[in-house]
């Protein structure tokens, strides 16, 4: 047991392991969404609901979004660049199927956002849950193809200077120094 009171984050350091973070992190704002479909129509949009709907939406609209473009900017080219037999065959396979599910994502929470704004402004108590499963079905079979491929393939072929070039890369994305 963790003698730590909250969760930390991994160090831009470790790249990978700050990608499986976001992941567990969006799995955890899904919930929370999922959740809110359950609660809008027995409690409506009180102080619950729209906390959560804009802790949702800081979420995606800023963080969800830098790790797509850690992935897209960063981590996918360098792969394409080390990778080699088998390993390029499979993200040759994978990549595009990546890059697509990034649109539908993107798509996906677009209305899912529209929907968000409502609630946050106590305008609306109405959320999807056939957009939310949407979204997070989505979600869920790419993060799974990512961790199970992506992240093990980068893991075994990156040098610790490609793992410090995605690390600082990242960093730089979100102002960190």
């Amino acid at each position: 047991m963790s003698n730590s009171l909250f969760e930390t984050a991994p160090d831009f350091d470790q790249p990978i392991a700050v990608l499986k973070h976001c992941h567990d992190r969006i799995r955890k704002q899904i919930a929370t969404l999922q959740k809110l479909v359950v609660h809008l129509p027995e409690k409506g949009a009180d102080v619950d609901a729209k906390r959560a709907a804009n802790a949702v939406m800081s979420y995606f609209n800023k963080a969800a979004h830098n790790h797509h473009e850690d992935e897209e900017r960063d981590l996918m080219p360098l792969l394409q660049a080390t990778a080699v037999g088998d390993d390029a065959v499979l993200l040759g396979t994978l990549l595009p199927e990546i890059l697509q599910e990034h649109q539908k994502m993107d798509a996906a929470w677009g209305v899912l956002d529209r929907q968000l704004k409502e609630i946050a402004g106590g305008a609306s108590t109405a959320l999807s849950a056939d957009d939310v499963n949407q979204f997070a079905t989505i979600y869920a079979a790419h993060m799974e193809k990512e961790e199970t491929h992506i992240a093990t393939m980068a893991k075994r072929l990156f040098s610790p200077a490609q793992m410090q070039q995605i690390g600082n890369a990242m960093r730089a994305r979100r102002g960190i120094k």
